[in-house]
């Protein structure tokens, strides 16, 4: 039923809520797992038209990103890993586009009205402008 799997990642704890329920998704469905993270800072969002070098933060999430990977590839996952830079929304419907996903799979941290004007709403751009299904697991941290 679903044959890859884009999984949105922040690159906190809560991360592991969403994806212990893709890993399951995923060995009942014999799935591929992309897992994507949208680094969106300042350096990221002009890297390529400022041709600026890799930033340390964008180091950092490629390394936490890759021991994620390896986590999940020694429960016998087959995973695929992306490090996208610029708009979160932007990037996560390129890469279901590009990449051929029929799931997209984030966490939700619950914000209200005036938190998605403070924060912006990610979830609320992708699912209105996607036509596969989207899984919305809440962080943990805000049971």
């Amino acid at each position: 039923m679903y044959r890859k799997i884009l999984v949105a990642l922040n690159l906190t704890d809560d991360d592991w809520n969403v994806l212990d329920h893709v890993r399951r998704l995923a060995g009942h469905f014999e799935s591929e797992v992309v897992l994507l993270h949208v680094a969106d800072g300042w350096a990221a969002r002009n890297f390529d038209q400022l041709k600026l070098a890799e930033s340390e933060e964008m180091r950092e999430d490629r390394q936490a990103l890759d021991q994620i990977a390896d986590r999940l590839r020694s429960e016998g996952l087959n995973i695929t890993v992306l490090l996208a830079m610029g708009s979160p929304p932007e990037q996560i419907l390129k890469v279901v586009a590009q990449a051929g996903c029929d799931l997209i799979a984030m966490t939700t941290h619950g914000h209200r009205f005036l938190g998605d004007l403070i924060h912006g709403s990610t979830i609320a751009e992708v699912r209105h402008r996607t036509s596969i299904p989207v899984l919305l697991v809440r962080a943990r941290s805000d049971n």
